[in-house]
C-alpha cells in the first residue's frame, strides 16, 4: 500500500474515494476478524465492520497522527462500537443453525464446541457489565492481541492501571465460569 499517511491526508484534505477505497481495503479483512472473533457470527462480524468504517470515515478528520497510529486509532473505533453492539442486545441472541450447512465432526467434538460457544457468550454477556475502561481492555488483549504497554498507550492509562484491571476482570471470570471450562 501506498504511504498510509498520505492516503490518510488525501481524504482528509479532498474526500478522495480512491484512497479511501485503499485505506478500507487494507484494513477490512482485518477488522473484520477482529469483530468475528468478539460475535462469533459472521453477518453480524460485517455488519459491524461496516459500522466502524462508517464511523471511521465520518470522523477521519479529527484523526490526528501525533496521537496515535491509523491502526490504533481504528481498533478504538472498532472496539467502541463492539462495546456498544455488546452493550445494546442485552440477553444473548442465540443463533438458529441450518444443519445442512455444517458439518458435524465427532459427537464428543461437537458438544464441546457448543459448550464452549455458550460459555464464550456468556463470558461476553459478562465482560458486558463491567465500564467501558475495562471492556477495551479486556477486548483489545484477548481479541486484538496486543501487549500492556500497546494497550496503555491506546487507552492513555498507566500500563499498571492496565494490567490491574485485565488481572482483577480474569480473576472474576475464574470465579464466575473457572469450574465450567473443561478442555
Amino acid at each position: 500500500m501506498q504511504d498510509e499517511k498520505h492516503i490518510i491526508r488525501r481524504i482528509q484534505k479532498h474526500g478522495d474515494h480512491t484512497a479511501t477505497d485503499l485505506l478500507i481495503r487494507n484494513y477490512y479483512d482485518e477488522i473484520v476478524a477482529y469483530a468475528y472473533k468478539q460475535t462469533n457470527d459472521r453477518e453480524i462480524a460485517m455488519d459491524l465492520t461496516q459500522n466502524i468504517f462508517i464511523s471511521m470515515l465520518h470522523t477521519i478528520a479529527r484523526y490526528d497522527e501525533r496521537q496515535a497510529s491509523f491502526r490504533t486509532w481504528l481498533y478504538k473505533i472498532a472496539t467502541n462500537k463492539i462495546i456498544d453492539y455488546h452493550r445494546s442486545r442485552g440477553a444473548i441472541r442465540y443463533k438458529t443453525l441450518d444443519l445442512d450447512e455444517i458439518d458435524i465432526p465427532d459427537e464428543t467434538d461437537f458438544v464441546l464446541n457448543l459448550e464452549h460457544e455458550d460459555l464464550t457468550a456468556r463470558i461476553g454477556t459478562y465482560v458486558g457489565r463491567y465500564d467501558a475502561g475495562t471492556q477495551r481492555i479486556f477486548r483489545l488483549k484477548i481479541f486484538g492481541e496486543y501487549t500492556f504497554a500497546e494497550i496503555a498507550n491506546m487507552t492513555k492509562m498507566p500500563e499498571a492501571t492496565v494490567k490491574t484491571k485485565y488481572y482483577r476482570l480474569l480473576k472474576n471470570l475464574k470465579e464466575e465460569f473457572g469450574n465450567e471450562y473443561h478442555t
